[in-house]
């Protein structure tokens, strides 16, 4: 077969970039090269989210710019893959044919025969969900430039469903790899010349290996198996998140000392129309847990305010936990009501746009000055840092993570990208720690 060339971009959460990794093995196999310049594809393929509806609007104001492409390109084939194919499949063929081809997450083995029909002038759309599918037999195709750290998805979809959230309905239930794969796949990264691999899952703590075994066993198998590798994971479900895992995270000192841990809100009548399964003391007993296993590392989080029926007491009390629990960082958003979900259903977005935003406000100058008085009680610390490029400002000084995740600046010396170095922190701000190289 002739060469011809795919290019993907990518929207959304760290599975999607892994996702556009798998599907770009796939269609090497099938003779494609992959192109970081859309100019050159013959095949543009935009992965996609459907988590909130600004994601779901940007990527039609891009297709709509993508579509301009088809006067140069009459034979060019767009695409929309992931998530929000799966929720929108029959709005990206009716809106003016915006797409040719339709895929969802459990689609991607299927894509050449899809792109083989749309050639044909045929609309090309497979958007089933699987059991079973978690493409563990595919190595991904490690897109761009960076070759220190990766992802490998360990496991895929999500059985919480949460009221909110339409993940379980786009993604599926929940499927996990098995071990052998996964070890496999973090062996090679490494073999690759990657200094740190970070497991992914929609619920990581719930993973369960054929094997019997979960995620604990399998946190400290990837620890021992790449022993020079950092080793990361993200996301956990505050009621899936036990003391094993923190106890191997406590044995295994390669394992970053970071903690992503969604609380969404500090209120326990949101939390259970949330169906979250979890109160605040349970979430704050976790939290406990954490500083008393792990002591160094550092937590962040997910809040989402102005669910439905929010009170002003409920939105104070996830101020207040906030304040209790001192977040290193924390993602924030203002409630976004997802058609299919059981919140559409059954609970009304009661909430003005108004009192979100005043709300989405008060969250993020809260964290804000939280992130910059834990990030100035690490002046006078030293930590080991990953390089991991140039800082954008100064050409002259280097960027990385430490292993709480936190991003350290620091005159370049003699380290180079891929390097781990001994930073001394000098100064802070809320987003980043400064240094100098501890000689």
């Amino acid at each position: 077969m002739n060469k011809r060339t795919v290019y993907i971009e990518t929207y959304g959460c760290q599975m999607n970039v892994n996702d556009s990794e798998v599907v770009a093995a796939i269609l090497e196999k099938e003779g494609y090269d992959y192109t970081e310049d859309i100019a050159q594809a013959q095949l543009i393929l935009l992965n996609t989210c459907s988590i909130r509806e600004h994601a779901e609007n940007r990527v039609f104001q891009r297709l709509h710019e993508i579509k301009k492409l088809r006067g140069e390109k009459p034979d060019l084939l767009i695409g929309v893959i992931g998530c929000m194919a799966e929720r929108l499949r029959d709005q990206l063929f009716d809106n003016d044919l915006l797409a040719d081809i339709v895929a969802g997450p459990d689609s991607y083995r299927q894509l050449p025969e899809l792109i083989t029909i749309a050639e044909n002038s045929k609309k090309a759309i497979n958007t089933h969900l699987s059991d079973t599918e978690t493409y563990a037999d595919i190595m991904p195709y490690r897109v761009g430039n960076n070759r220190i750290s990766s992802f490998v998805s360990i496991m895929r979809g999500c059985n919480n469903f949460c009221s909110y959230c339409i993940v379980p309905y786009t993604r599926g239930r929940e499927r996990s790899r098995d071990i052998a794969s996964i070890l496999h796949e973090v062996e090679q990264l490494q073999k690759s010349g990657y200094k740190e691999v970070t497991l992914l899952g929609q619920n990581v703590n719930s993973y369960k290996a054929l094997e019997g075994l979960g995620f604990a066993e399998l946190l400290e198998r990837v620890a021992q198996t790449v022993p020079d590798m950092r080793v990361r994971f993200t996301t956990s479900h505050p009621k899936d998140m036990g003391d094993d895992v923190l106890h191997v995270m406590a044995r295994n000192t390669n394992i970053g000392r970071w903690v992503h841990l969604p609380v969404q809100s500090g209120s326990s009548t949101v939390l259970e129309r949330m169906n979250r399964k979890y109160n605040r003391e349970y979430y704050l007993n976790r939290v406990e847990a954490i500083r008393t296993i792990l002591p160094d590392a550092s937590i962040t989080t997910d809040i989402l305010c102005g669910f439905s029926n929010e009170s002003e007491e409920e939105h104070a009390e996830t101020l207040s936990l906030m304040r209790e629990v001192g977040y290193d960082l924390a993602y924030m958003f203002k409630y976004s009501e997802r058609p299919g979900t059981l919140a559409s259903k059954k609970m009304p977005d009661t909430i003005d746009e108004e009192t979100k935003i005043r709300r989405l406000n008060e969250i993020i100058a809260l964290q804000n000055s939280i992130s910059k008085a834990q990030n100035q009680a690490d002046i006078g610390k030293t930590f080991e840092v990953l390089v991991e490029g140039r800082s954008k400002k100064n050409e002259n000084e280097l960027k990385g993570r430490n292993s709480q995740n936190k991003t350290v600046i620091f005159p370049k010396g003699d380290a180079k990208v891929g390097d781990f170095v001994k930073v001394c922190v000098t100064s802070a701000t809320s987003a980043t720690l400064i240094g100098k190289i501890d000689n």
